[in-house]
């Protein structure tokens, strides 16, 4: 039983929440374990494998088809992926599918799931744990590779999300399914009755809509669903169609039978109103902004009396993420933290700092510390090791990352404290930008921003618990926040006043960075369905479970034995 809250003193403020829980499982208490990530430092075997694939990459722009079943498919004009630190250079050729395509691919689905449902999930699990062994393997370096030049990751970035996410929520979710399988129903007299359960993908088919900004959530979205015994339609994002066709020949050579997952690029409301409209939608697998995954919603619901199923839509649609500084807090940690998670990868995390609050007691180290370690950031060609970011991720978001720097530079209320300056005309690079607001309601602290700019806002120290509202009050997101402190009473007082205001809470630690395994990720409020990816009940979201009763001593009255009396 969690005794929540309670009041049995500790340092450590989550100890007091969870004080009569048995201890915490260690890693070695599981069957599996997160891939480690490589160094790549200077003359490592990694370093020198990637810098060769790199090359190889670049030399050449890859025919990405649309892929339904066996069929290769290439409807009009062909399109491409540029890389985004140099757009003058092609990557990727691919192609939109059309509504009739989109159909096909939907049709070609839903009968797979069929076939596929009945393939022992032992055998499915073979083909998992084959392609994670091949992700780890031969092929890690070519999904790096094309993530890095394709979406503008640095060396880092790229391994702690097409090596090691990637292959981590391949191999815990199969040992997520092996765990929850474990669980069978009571049979009181086995003799008499046995109760069991399994479970059943979800007849139709899952259309997965993937983001950009992560290769291994590309594969989550597609993959788990089809581990659970479900078909699905693939739409990757065309700023990450290199990557993803990566994961997808992967998947096929480790097995996957033709049809269980298409691979369809597509205009976005070409495909949503094209599987909206299918009686044979079955569940969104969603990542992307709020506005898309409110008309998916609005869409369903108009078409619910169409389904043959209730489409189950789960979505992670982004947040404001914050950081939250005390008085008592450790400024060098604090400004190596905010640094990380608001500029790493261009601050296109979907967990990254955009907004923090910073009490006045430590305004002057805090600032001159963040801006001193602004000064110390290279951005360029990813080609470059020493690099600490790239180029964002296209014109669009260029533009609209560079329009929120250039209203903070006209508005009286903002000043700019680093960077603000940016250069689309070989790459689309924005300097990392940090601007200080005397407004806490500024569009700059409650507008999701994507991009490399983090807003900082001061609180007069007697004012600690009206800042601390305006965390949760400011903004519609709910994704990821961290607080800052050294006293452990703030600490406890925090995390029960902050607990509506991120589904991934962190103390003293960056509000980026979350591990398949450790911290399942996702948000609440507008940030999502908080599905939590990379945690045990993930994987349920896609199976539609059966119960089944099994009675071995036939029934032979009508009556009950009192009507006898």
């Amino acid at each position: 039983m969690l005794n929540l809250c309670s009041k049995v003193k500790s340092a450590r403020p989550l100890e007091r929440c969870f004080a009569s829980v048995v201890e915490l499982p260690k890693l070695q208490d599981f069957g599996v374990q997160n891939e480690p990530v490589l160094d790549y430092r200077a003359g490592s075997k990694e370093r020198v494998a990637l810098e060769e694939e790199l090359k190889k990459t670049a030399a050449v722009t890859e025919d990405v088809p649309i892929v339904i079943g066996n069929e290769n498919i290439k409807d009009g004009e062909p399109r491409y992926q540029v890389m985004p630190h140099n757009h003058g250079k092609k990557l990727a050729k691919f192609y939109y599918a059309s509504e009739k395509t989109i159909q096909k691919a939907i049709g070609v689905s839903v009968e797979a799931q069929a076939r596929w449902d009945r393939t022992p999930y032992e055998e499915r699990v073979r083909i998992w744990e084959r392609a994670s062994e091949m992700m780890a393997g031969a092929h890690r370096q070519r999904l790096n590779a094309a993530t890095m030049l394709g979406q503008s990751k640095s060396v880092v970035q790229a391994e702690i999300d097409s090596a090691a996410e990637l292959i981590d929520f391949f191999r815990f979710n199969v040992f997520f399914l092996k765990e929850n399988a474990k669980y069978q129903p009571i049979s009181e007299n086995p003799k008499v009755t046995r109760n069991s359960m399994r479970f059943r993908g979800i007849d139709g088919f899952i259309a997965a809509i993937s983001p950009f900004n992560f290769t291994a959530i590309g594969g989550n979205l597609a993959y788990t669903p089809a581990l659970m015994g479900n078909g699905v339609v693939w739409k990757p994002s065309d700023t990450a169609v290199l990557s993803n066709w990566r994961i997808f020949n992967i998947m096929r050579e480790a097995g996957l039978p033709p049809g269980v997952v298409n691979f369809v690029p597509a205009d976005g409301p070409t495909f949503g109103k094209t599987i909206t409209s299918s009686p044979h939608l079955a569940g969104v697998n969603f990542t992307g902004s709020v506005p898309t995954f409110n008309w998916i919603w609005g869409a369903v619901a108009k078409n619910l009396d169409h389904f043959r199923n209730y489409p189950r839509l789960i979505g992670e649609c982004g947040g404001k993420n914050y950081h939250f500084i005390h008085p008592t807090a450790d400024v060098k940690s604090v400004v190596t933290s905010t640094i990380r998670s608001a500029f790493e990868y261009c601050g296109q995390k979907c967990s990254a700092c955009s907004r923090m609050y910073v009490p006045r007691s430590l305004y002057e180290p805090i600032k001159a510390g963040l801006v001193e370690e602004l000064a110390k950031l290279k951005v360029g060609d990813v080609n470059d090791f020493s690099v600490f970011m790239g180029a964002v991720i296209d014109d669009k978001a260029f533009a609209r990352i560079t329009g929120y720097i250039k209203n903070a530079k006209n508005n009286p209320k903002n000043k700019i404290l680093g960077g603000g300056e940016f250069d689309g005309s070989k790459g689309y690079f924005v300097q990392p930008t940090i601007i200080e607001t005397s407004d806490p309601h500024d569009k700059l602290m409650v507008e999701e921003i994507f991009g490399p700019v983090l807003t900082m806002y001061v609180y007069e120290d007697k004012d600690l618990m009206q800042a601390l509202s305006l965390v949760g009050s400011s903004t519609k997101f709910a994704l990821t926040g961290a607080i800052f402190a050294a006293d452990q009473d703030f600490l406890h007082l925090a995390l029960e006043e902050l607990k509506p205001t991120a589904g991934n809470f962190y103390i003293n630690d960056k509000s980026t960075g979350s591990v398949v395994g450790q911290q399942p990720f996702g948000g609440g409020r507008m940030s999502g369905t908080n599905d939590k990816a990379g945690g045990p009940t993930y994987v349920m979201r896609w199976t539609s479970p059966q119960s089944i009763k099994e009675t071995f001593v036939p029934l032979r009255d009508v009556d009950y034995p009192y009507m006898r009396d």
